[in-house]
């Protein structure tokens, strides 16, 4: 029903290389889709009006022995990070230095998420998304050098999709280090593979595949040594054919880098535009089998997405640091500007998304790492809530700031102020709303699968050009599947006592279970009104799916909220996740890779960094900002603003 094809090529002066009709890309993304439900999905039910509590209640948690693991791991970084790695360099330079990238390889970095029986580390999604956050507060530069390899590159499609003997060639050769990337995009493909020109030719004995094309935006082309490529096989009577993965190495005759791209920000990653010509690709390497190019990469990007969603929390508690402090030493009219309401509102706002963005992150990846939930709702629009909410809370935390906000940081030090990129990061942000599926995309791909049960149930009885006696089936089909379903949005109870268990939280719940009821049946509405029409009805289809990652943000904020007020004593506070150096001003200006807390104390061990929780009895500082008005739930645990910082000794880098 829902084409992918919205792709930006205003600046693109070249012909499309491949002319396809709108029915044609349609068809392409209907069948790379995961057709099947085989497990639950708590944002899928939550579209549909149904509030199914048991899927994220309790809160999921990480398994005790893997984070002992992690934490481990967690404290290496972090001391490599803050002794061995300068964010400023590294931007000066745009380069991330041959000596980091070996640092990196020595701790395992390159193999978090690799099976440990294929030399990996062995660890969850939620640590290494914190890991990516911890990483992203020196340089947002090494955080995509480590994404591209695991999180889209060789090893997740390879681990899913792989056969045992392509795993045990790779996979101890990436968690070594061997950096990957991943070839999708070119000039004339961005969300429509259908328009796909790369081509993958079988040879005469069947033994090989023959590789040509060009590559564009590929994140590790420059320095990558293996890659997922993907490429048209042979169709029937001489049309372009399915879409294929290749493992490829970059070693292999005919691979070229054409071009080491620049963009805005992330001024450290290898990007490249590659070439391939008359490349050799042994049989063995097709990966996942012939046509099943896009699923694979649908498939991977379930989980791939869920690292934006962490560095954008990491991201929202630095710049929410930052802004308290600025807010704390500031004085303008005879009061320091955060006990002025304008400001404190913003500060307010800050805090609250900051914690709503961490819960999303947090939920998303513990579905992932507990394996019962189909979790592609679920990771798309964590992607997009953050992405959105982050850019959102950096551009409040640069107005708090003012011109030193603007300014760089480099400029900054120059004068003897604290050298805070704020601006850097804002640059480094923008990113996240176009990579791995633009915020478009991503409303175009929820409102599809949303939708899925209602096209399942009527699709029949509304498409054109379905046979009359198909027709009539999906009219009885779809009145049989109404007569039940839309009554039950109107008659549930959401009134006390339902959700009880959340305690003072219970009547936030009771209302995301109301409003996701209004939703589902403004839904089917649109749908009724409109029919097929409804997918060009862009404009109330994203508002549809903008209330939807509304009401699962507000969802995983109450359910992490009640955890942690369960779960602590009243007055007491977890570690903070911030370096002590950050917050004290000791040491290098390098030295920021904790993510910054919600609770501004110095960190106290490694494992600090997994939480941001605080107490709902904690009290804030004698220098926090005038009291700001209490907003919705996230906004219970504000953080805390901490000590002053030295004026020249600030944290170097920004969150993701």
């Amino acid at each position: 029903m829902f084409s992918s094809g919205m792709t930006h090529d205003a600046m693109n002066p070249k012909p499309p290389a491949t002319e396809v009709t709108e029915g044609q890309a349609r068809a392409v993304a209907e069948a790379s889709r995961e057709t099947a439900w085989s497990a639950p999905s708590f944002v899928r039910e939550l579209f549909l009006g149904t509030l199914d509590l048991g899927l994220i209640l309790p809160h999921p948690e990480p398994d005790p022995e893997e984070q002992r693991r992690a934490a481990v791991f967690m404290d290496e970084l972090e001391r490599f990070l803050r002794e061995q790695v300068d964010g400023e360099q590294i931007e000066r330079d745009a380069q991330v230095p041959p000596a980091v990238i070996d640092g990196l390889r020595r701790l395992g970095a390159f193999g978090i998420k690799i099976p440990r029986e294929y030399g990996g580390l062995g660890l969850s999604q939620l640590t290494y998304g914190h890991a990516m956050g911890l990483c992203s507060s020196v340089s947002n530069a090494i955080v995509t050098l480590l994404s591209a390899h695991q999180s889209i590159g060789v090893p997740q499609p390879l681990k899913l999709f792989g056969t045992e003997e392509q795993k045990k060639k790779y996979l101890p050769r990436l968690a070594r280090g061997a950096i990957s990337a991943f070839a999708l995009t070119e000039n004339d493909v961005g969300s429509d593979p259908a328009r796909m020109s790369a081509t993958a030719i079988p040879t005469a004995d069947g033994s090989a595949y023959i590789l040509n094309g060009e590559k564009l935006w590929c994140t590790n082309g420059t320095i990558a040594e293996l890659m997922v490529v993907m490429a048209r096989t042979p169709g029937r009577d001489g049309r372009p054919g399915p879409i294929s993965a290749f493992i490829v190495e970059r070693a292999w005759p005919g691979v070229e880098v054409a071009h080491r791209l620049e963009f805005m920000g992330l001024r450290g990653i290898e990007n490249a535009q590659m070439r391939f010509h008359d490349v050799r690709v042994p049989r063995e390497n097709l990966l996942g089998g012939e046509g099943r190019g896009l699923k694979l990469a649908l498939v991977t990007l379930n989980t791939g997405r869920l690292t934006v969603p962490a560095g954008c929390a990491a991201a929202g508690k630095w710049s929410l640091q930052v802004a308290r402090e600025f807010a704390a030493r500031r004085v303008q009219w005879g009061r320091p500007v955060g006990h002025h309401d304008a400001v404190a509102q913003m500060l307010a706002t800050m805090a609250a998304k900051t914690y709503a963005m961490e819960a999303v992150s947090d939920l998303a990846s513990l579905l992932a790492d507990r394996g019962r939930s189909d979790i592609r709702l679920e990771a798309a629009l964590a992607k997009l809530w953050n992405s959105e909410a982050a850019w959102e809370i950096c551009d409040l935390a640069i107005q708090v700031c003012g011109g030193r906000g603007y300014e760089t940081a480099r400029s900054l030090e120059s004068r003897g102020e604290a050298p805070v990129p704020l601006e850097r990061l804002m640059r480094d942000l923008r990113i996240n709303r176009i990579f791995e599926g633009t915020s478009q995309i991503m409303r175009l791909f929820i409102a599809r699968e949303a939708l899925d049960v209602h096209l399942r149930a009527a699709g029949d009885a509304v498409m054109p050009g379905v046979p009359a006696g198909r027709r009539f089936g999906g009219l009885v089909r779809a009145a049989a599947f109404y007569a039940l379903w839309y009554p039950g949005r109107w008659l549930s109870w959401s009134g006390w006592p339902q959700h009880a268990v959340l305690g003072p939280l219970a009547g936030h719940m009771r209302w995301v279970g109301s409003t996701a009821r209004r939703l589902a049946r403004a839904q089917f509405h649109l749908m009724v009104a409109n029919g097929p029409g409804l997918e060009r009805k862009q404009a109330q289809l994203f508002r549809c799916v903008d209330i939807g990652a509304e009401l699962f943000a507000m969802a995983a904020t109450c359910v992490r909220a009640h955890r942690d007020r369960t779960a602590l004593p009243r007055g007491d506070s977890p570690p903070s996740p911030i370096c002590s150096a950050a917050t004290a001003g000791g040491g290098s200006r390098r030295c920021s890779p904790r993510s910054a807390p919600t609770t501004m104390a110095p960190a106290t061990g490694p494992r600090a960094a997994c939480s941001t929780s605080v107490s709902p009895g904690s009290r804030a500082a004698s220098s926090r900002p005038a009291r700001s008005p209490r907003p919705r739930p996230a906004a219970r645990h504000a953080p805390r603003p901490g000590p002053e910082p030295s004026r020249a000794r600030l944290p170097a880098g920004p969150r993701l």
